[in-house]
């Protein structure tokens, strides 16, 4: 048997059961890993799917994986085009009987995989999830899904969590030898001059083990809503998006920090925000489309529009407010923005700029490092209010959001968040606008 591991959002060998099942029962393995040419073309807003940022992470990772799995003998083959029929041209070739992939939260990838298993009815198709804390047959006695993450989380905190698999110690041989990292780095000329992360699991676990080896879990809850500091959150998100390190490793991690150290507020807070994830990858697999439907997962049509000035404004930090200035022109220079940043300039762009919250989401797409489709789209619904938060939307106070968490502006001044606005909100030039 000929086994195909569509490699996407796994890329590690630690606690990668796709991986582990692939390599079970077959003759030869092929490791595919295809990159969606559409990643990187202009769509809705100006905006792509895949920004310079995230490229550059994802090119270490792949770089990474790829050395592991050379040291087993195998061979990260790296593919280009629409992944059905691209991945359906290696299964012809090569005579693929069974297609493997860890399971995906997102709808486009799990349109994907269903066009491919209709065109390919004889061959064998697995998923498995390795994505997230729980696996499905863990929730699928569910009633139905719940409404809130309040409601989500009485069901799931005293579930039990797998242990983290161990890392293979040999492979299959390979089907092909093949590798086109040189034509991957030229999709994106432009990268990052002082990133704050490395892609790749050994970066990943290296963090996750210094970061337990601090005392910063202990006090988590009380500076996770700083807005710079390298120690004042975990991190764990870039991570966590690319699949260099699973939940559940982390998750392991932390209790072992706790038997140590003991538990407290701050590291069940942790465990909180875990859970916070899982909800957002559960959520976006049941509602699949509307994640990115303007009325959201309940049919709740907000009352915005799409402004072009407006956004480009927002996206470049040229507002009129230096808080959001600060946190923008901080997610255009790292690729990152603190959990708390990211709610006021969401906030600033559905309520104080009232625009289309898509364009917000897909801005962030392009941009964060950390993205991945579950939390990204659910997170921007929950601000909008159409989408899992109960109180129907959440609107931030920027000036007391300034006063509370930058009293002496500190950061405002590092990102020059307060420099003045040559032209005011909605000034409309033939040169500029609209915008292309």
């Amino acid at each position: 048997m000929n086994t195909l591991l569509w490699f996407n959002n796994d890329l590690r060998l630690t606690d990668n059961e796709a991986l582990q099942q692939a390599a079970s029962n077959t003759a030869r393995l092929l490791c595919v890993f295809c990159i969606d040419l559409q990643w990187f073309k202009q769509g809705r807003y100006g905006v792509q799917a895949l920004g310079a940022a995230r490229q550059q992470f994802l090119n270490e990772s792949l770089t990474a994986l790829s050395s592991q799995l050379e040291q087993l003998g195998q061979v990260l083959h790296i593919a280009f085009g629409e992944p059905t029929s691209t991945l359906g041209a290696l299964i012809d070739k090569h005579h693929i009987n069974r297609v493997v992939r860890s399971q995906h939260s997102g709808f486009n990838e799990n349109q994907q995989w269903q066009n491919l298993k209709q065109q390919y009815p004889e061959s064998q198709f697995e998923s498995y999830d390795t994505f997230t804390i729980f696996k499905h047959e863990q929730l699928i006695s569910l009633d139905a899904f719940p409404s809130s993450f309040s409601k989500f989380r009485k069901i799931v905190e005293l579930m039990p969590i797998d242990a983290p698999l161990g890392r293979p110690e040999q492979l299959p041989p390979p089907i092909l030898t093949s590798i086109q990292f040189d034509a991957l780095k030229k999709l994106s000329p432009k990268s990052v001059k002082t990133p704050l992360f490395s892609g790749g699991e050994t970066r990943a676990i290296t963090h996750c083990k210094n970061y337990f080896a601090s005392a910063a879990a202990s006090t988590y809850k009380e500076t996770r809503n700083e807005l710079a500091g390298w120690a004042h959150s975990s991190k764990f998100s870039p991570w966590l998006a690319a699949g260099c390190i699973s939940p559940r490793f982390i998750i392991k991690q932390l209790r072992e920090y706790e038997y140590e150290h003991g538990a407290n507020d701050s590291t069940g807070w942790i465990f909180f925000e875990l859970l916070w994830r899982e909800y957002f990858q559960w959520l976006a697999k049941h509602y699949d489309e509307r994640l990115f439907c303007f009325s959201g997962i309940h049919h709740k049509k907000p009352l915005s529009s799409f402004y072009p000035q407006r956004f480009k404004q927002w996206a470049a930090g040229n507002t009129q407010w230096p808080l959001v200035n600060a946190c923008m022109r901080e997610l255009n220079t790292t690729g990152f923005m603190s959990n708390r940043g990211r709610q006021i300039v969401a906030s600033c762009l559905v309520n104080e700029l009232g625009l289309d919250w898509r364009c917000g989401a897909a801005y962030f797409e392009q941009q964060l490092i950390d993205y991945d489709v579950a939390s990204n789209w659910g997170n921007w619904q929950y601000i909008a209010g159409v989408g899992a938060d109960p109180r129907g939307g959440r609107h931030f106070n920027i000036e007391k959001q300034t006063r509370q968490y930058d009293p002496e502006q500190q950061f405002i001044r590092r990102w020059d968040g307060d420099t003045a606005l040559q032209f005011p909100t909605d000034h409309v030039d033939a040169a500029d606008w609209p915008m292309a």
